[in-house]
């Protein structure tokens, strides 16, 4: 991985009841990804996109964080599978706008 990046978790971060998520969510403002549930034995539970620093500083009593995935790995993954230049243009396209127009020899 290039320096300067910092790897970057998803976790599912539990907790036993309301007022611990809140308390949670005041204290270590988690970057929420997506919506707060209600598992069926009445725990609130949301992912959260986190380092692994952070991800050890959200367990606390009543609170349980498991993590998902590395979403940095994830997403270079998927960034491996996007082609180079414009499958659409023709062979023979100039580029368009105000760039400096130079043709590959």
């Amino acid at each position: 991985m290039p320096t300067g990046y910092t790897t970057v978790l998803r976790v599912r971060v539990t907790a036993k009841d309301a007022e611990t998520l809140r308390a949670l969510l005041r204290d270590a403002r988690p970057d929420v990804g997506g919506r707060i549930g209600r598992n069926p034995d009445g725990s609130l539970g949301f992912d959260a996109y986190v380092s692994p620093e952070q991800a050890e500083d959200l367990a606390r009593e009543g609170v349980s964080v498991e993590t998902v995935e590395d979403a940095t790995a994830t997403g270079r993954a998927r960034q491996a599978e996007v082609g180079e230049g414009d499958r659409f243009a023709p062979d023979d396209a100039v580029p368009q706008g105000l760039a400096l127009k130079v043709q590959d020899v």
